[in-house]
């Protein structure tokens, strides 16, 4: 397992860790409560440096990449960042990614344990292209702020007035010393934004933005309660709601991650069959489960055949502290309030649209 670089101080803080794609990460600091609460009403520290980034430079940089995923990167603008897809010719997932376009190279960011996949794969289709494929996750460490306080906590650590970022823009700026790279992300919410840090500053940043924190209730977030805010927020993860067999369209991400006025890609034709069909077979919904205990991959039947499979269960506080979950269910049984059972029986679920509404 490749130990987070702030090992020492999550130690501290008490954190527990745990094991994700080969790379530790904090599952929680016995706060649990306090960081979900936090999230909402005031601050959120989370430190996701376990992510793994590759670098891409070269003449050809743009156009390779282009021509690799299902978003638009062509006319992506120089300093925005933009969510996409990989897909084999099958149409079938092999990793997602952001994408962050700077002057001088693009960085792909992915889920821990799916850079050496991704690379392999881009090295498959890397013939005559002036683009080169380098390791960057050692040099770059990530920081993710959540909660309507984070623009008041980064105006302290800045010293200027902070305005807020729109979901994937990007804006330099200098934190404790270091040149940091602020990155718009309200995936989860609407105020989070995700700090670029020079992996060798990552301390400094850290204890800047912990000190900053306190006054305005900052607490640190673990592994865990991200998860649970992701799940509440409908977003699906690789890895656990989205593997090597799915299709975008089945994890509901052609708004945000396809580009259907982009040339061609790996894996394109699939995805426009599907798209003019205008179903898939099967999505990815919410579930109510109440006090059901289940766990992920749990067959879901309505009557006697099977009609789906849960991927993240959690206990969503924002839902009375009721079980909630992510999963797949057939085209035919995704009307919000059909009762579906559970494998093992006798107990129901709901389904219920995306995302929950708190």
């Amino acid at each position: 397992m490749e130990p987070l670089s702030l090992h020492f101080l999550h130690e501290e803080a008490r954190g527990r860790f745990l094991e994700v794609g080969g790379r530790e990460v904090v599952a929680d600091y016995g706060n649990a409560e306090d960081a979900y609460q936090a999230a909402h009403e005031a601050v959120a520290l989370h430190d996701a440096s376990y992510r793994e980034v590759l670098r891409i430079t070269g003449e050809d940089r743009v156009t390779f990449l282009h021509g690799m995923v299902t978003q638009e990167v062509n006319n992506l603008p120089v300093g925005t960042a933009a969510y996409a897809a990989l897909v084999n010719v099958k149409g079938a997932m092999v990793a997602d990614a952001r994408i962050l376009k700077r002057e001088a190279d693009l960085l792909v960011d992915v889920e821990p344990g799916t850079g050496a996949k991704v690379r392999e794969f881009l090295e498959k289709y890397l013939i005559s292209e002036d683009a080169e494929l380098h390791e960057a996750t050692a040099d770059h460490g990530l920081l993710r702020l959540l909660g309507p306080r984070t623009g008041a906590l980064l105006t302290a650590v800045t010293g200027t007035d902070f305005a807020p970022l729109p979901h994937h823009a990007t804006r330099p700026g200098t934190l404790a010393g270091q040149d940091v790279l602020l990155v718009g992300n309200t995936r989860l919410e609407p105020h989070g934004v995700d700090v670029w840090v020079p992996r060798a500053g990552l301390e400094a940043v850290w204890r800047a933005l912990s000190q900053a924190g306190a006054d305005l209730g900052l607490e640190p977030l673990g592994f865990e309660t991200l998860e649970l805010l992701r799940v509440e927020a409908g977003v699906p993860r690789y890895g656990q709601d989205m593997v090597d067999t799915t299709i975008p369209l089945e994890a509901d991400l052609g708004p945000s991650a396809i580009s259907y006025n982009k040339g061609c890609y790996i894996g394109q034709e699939v995805i426009a069959r599907a798209t003019f069909r205008g179903h898939m077979n099967r999505k990815l919904t919410g579930l109510l489960l109440g006090d059901v205990e289940a766990a992920p991959g749990t067959e879901l039947r309505r009557g006697e055949k099977k009609v789906g499979w849960l991927t993240s269960v959690v206990r969503s506080p924002a839902q009375g502290g009721q079980r909630v979950a992510l999963g797949y269910v057939h085209k035919d049984s995704l009307e919000p309030g059909t009762e579906l059972t559970l494998a093992q029986g006798p107990a129901t679920v709901k389904v219920a649209a995306l995302p929950f509404k708190g």
